[in-house]
């Protein structure tokens, strides 16, 4: 799977950009705020339809501008091409020159893994984060995972409503239940059956980048303990003081150990980048072993934060992309970028919101 060609108007800072990638390894070269960044989170969004930055369509289009336009062609199986546009007052997604009507017939399209700073908000932030984590492998690997969890939280907001409500109506509240604890059961059938396989690739991949300085344990902590149906029914006094939905899948947790202690509570700066940076590698390497071919890797300014024996750790990821005709896309800048990347790549520069090949 690769990205053949990019298209981009008034995205970020590029008024104009056109762009076609070959397989292999790409390094975009430039100072700080010349829009390297942006090429890699508009791939991401053509991926995901997120920004890896967590911020909206506003914050993306060009200043000045009504609105922004991504495309491009995605080869995988055969080619796809994309268009997606955005602006306050429209917005249009097209596959094959066909409106996108449901995201499972989208989603899969391009496949992508991004590792840039944000990663460090997996161990640092709120549970939110990693269980986000999760519903994206999920949704990478399983076609309806993704249509499952927007059900699923459709039935949370709804019940949640409910409870906001002076006077409830129980057997609406009930036959929300119902429905929260058949979706929620299936949901957390998924997370548990993903973590014990996920697992061993992140703790290799930790043990990789860290030279085994400490051992990884991933532990999924689901707020039910035995029976949603009968725990959901027994927290219903609580929930009325709280008017909340307070168990369920949408409060579970991920959690990350370093030698059998919280990572987040206790682990150093720097075994915290280290571990964010194992969970995606073991992202790509999860989805490489589920579709046969590498994710387009995305790799943000993240060579330049590690010291010399951590790059050494995150290069048989590099080199598996590489066996397995994948592409990469690196940002650096020209003075730090690795060298022992070797010669095998194409580098461009990138200057004022211009992308050119060297």
């Amino acid at each position: 799977m690769h990205l053949a060609r990019l298209r981009l108007r008034d995205f970020r800072n590029y008024t104009r950009l056109d762009a076609d990638f070959s397989p292999g390894f790409h390094l975009l070269l430039g100072d700080n705020a010349q829009g390297k960044t942006n090429v890699l989170e508009a791939i991401y969004l053509m991926a995901t339809l997120r920004s890896f930055r967590g911020v909206g369509g506003a914050q993306m289009i060009r200043h000045g501008q009504q609105g922004y336009f991504v495309g491009g062609q995605a080869v995988g199986q055969g080619g796809h091409e994309v268009k997606m546009y955005w602006s306050a007052r429209e917005r249009n997604l097209s596959l094959d020159g066909r409106p996108v009507k449901k995201l499972t017939d989208y989603l899969g399209t391009l496949r992508t893994v991004a590792f840039c700073t944000e990663d460090l908000q997996l161990v640092k932030a709120t549970a939110r984060v990693r269980r986000r984590f999760l519903d994206l492998l999920l949704s990478q690997t399983q076609p309806g995972y993704l249509p499952l969890l927007q059900r699923y939280m459709i039935a949370v907001r709804s019940r949640n409503a409910l409870l906001k409500q002076h006077a409830t109506d129980e057997a609406t509240l009930d036959s929300f239940s119902r429905e929260l604890v058949k979706l929620g059961d299936e949901i957390m059938g998924h997370r548990r059956e993903l973590v014990p396989k996920f697992s061993p690739l992140a703790r290799l991949a930790y043990r990789r980048i860290s030279n085994d300085a400490e051992e990884l344990r991933i532990e999924y902590q689901s707020s039910v303990k035995k029976d949603f149906a009968v725990e959901l029914a027994q927290s219903r006094a609580r929930e009325r003081t709280y008017r909340t939905t307070l168990i369920g899948p949408h409060r579970d947790e991920l959690q990350l150990l370093l030698n059998e202690t919280s990572a987040a509570q206790f682990g150093s700066e720097g075994q915290k980048r280290t571990l964010a940076i194992a969970l995606k590698m073991a992202q790509a390497e999860y989805l490489t072993g589920i579709h046969g071919s590498a994710p387009v890797l995305l790799i943000d300014d993240v060579m330049g934060e590690l010291d010399a024996k951590r790059r050494a750790g995150f290069l048989p990821l590099l080199d598996r992309s590489r066996e397995t005709s994948g592409q990469v896309f690196m940002t650096a800048m020209e003075e730090n970028w690795p060298r022992e990347l070797g010669r095998e790549l194409q580098r461009w520069a990138v200057r004022t919101g211009t992308l050119h090949r060297l």
